[in-house]
C-alpha cells in the first residue's frame, strides 16, 4: 500500500507510528537527519512531516536540529483525559448499534494479543494493541470528526502510555513489570457491555479504562521516571 502513497504521506504515516507505539520516548531527542537515515526516505517529505507532527503537537522542535516528543506535565495530562473521555465515550455510545459478530471477534483477538504483550513487557506491541482496540471500536461509529479529534489526542497522550507496561522498574531499566495486569481489564468490561447491548455500561469502561490511563502516568511524573527510554 505504502507504494501507492507519495513520499511526505509515507513519511508522515511512519513518523507518526514512531511517536504512537513508542519508538520515540517521551523527551528523548532525536536529529533530524537521524529520522532521515532511519526512514530511508529524502530530508524533504521528512521534514514536511516533522513540521505536521510538531503542528499537532506530537513532536517538539529543539535547538541543533532536534526533535523529541513532548512530555506531558499535570496540567496537559489532567486536560488530555478530560477531551479524551468527552469524544471517546460518545465514539463508543455511537459505535456500538454498529458492533457487528465480525468486530466483536476482532476486538477479543486484540485483547488477546495486549494481554500478551503486556505479560512479556513488549512496551510497542501494549502501545500498538492498546490503540488498535479502542480506533477499530471507533471506527464502527462513522463519525470522521469525533475519529479525527480522539486521534489527535491519542498523538499526545499515547506515547506516554508506556509507563503502564514498563512500570517503575523498567523504566529505571530493570525487570520489566506488567501493571496493568494487577488492574481491572476495562477492555474486557467494555466488551461484555458490547456484547449485552449495554450503552451505559461502555460509557463506563472507557471513560473508566481513560481515567486508569491518567493514572498510571500520573504515578510515573510523581515518581519521576515517566519518559524514560526502555
Amino acid at each position: 500500500m505504502t507504494d501507492r502513497l507519495p513520499a511526505h504521506q509515507i513519511a508522515y504515516l511512519s513518523l507518526r507510528d514512531m511517536v504512537l507505539f513508542g519508538e520515540l520516548a517521551p523527551g528523548a531527542a532525536v536529529t533530524i537527519e537521524g529520522l532521515v537515515q532511519q526512514l530511508g526516505l529524502g530530508m524533504t517529505p521528512v521534514r514536511e512531516a516533522i513540521r505536521r507532527l510538531i503542528a499537532e503537537g506530537a513532536l517538539q522542535l529543539l535547538g541543533n536540529r532536534r526533535v523529541c516528543v513532548p512530555k506531558l506535565d499535570m496540567r496537559a495530562l489532567a486536560d488530555l483525559g478530560y477531551m479524551r473521555e468527552a469524544v471517546e465515550v460518545r465514539l463508543a455510545q455511537q459505535a456500538l448499534p454498529e458492533c457487528s459478530d465480525d468486530i466483536v471477534a476482532r476486538l477479543h483477538a486484540i485483547d488477546s494479543r495486549l494481554d500478551g504483550a503486556i505479560a512479556r513487557g513488549d512496551t510497542p506491541a501494549y502501545l500498538r494493541e492498546n490503540h488498535g482496540f479502542h480506533f477499530t471500536l471507533y471506527a464502527c461509529a462513522g463519525s470522521h470528526v469525533l475519529e479525527a479529534v480522539a486521534a489527535s489526542l491519542w498523538l499526545r497522550f499515547g506515547p506516554s502510555l508506556r509507563v503502564v507496561c514498563l512500570g517503575l522498574e523498567g523504566a529505571r531499566g530493570g525487570a520489566v513489570q506488567g501493571r496493568d495486569l494487577q488492574q481491572p481489564d476495562n477492555h474486557k468490561r467494555a466488551l461484555s457491555a458490547i456484547e449485552a447491548g449495554d450503552p451505559a455500561a461502555l460509557s463506563a469502561a472507557i471513560a473508566a479504562d481513560i481515567a486508569q490511563g491518567v493514572a498510571n502516568i500520573q504515578a510515573g511524573l510523581e515518581a519521576g521516571v515517566y519518559g524514560l527510554p526502555s
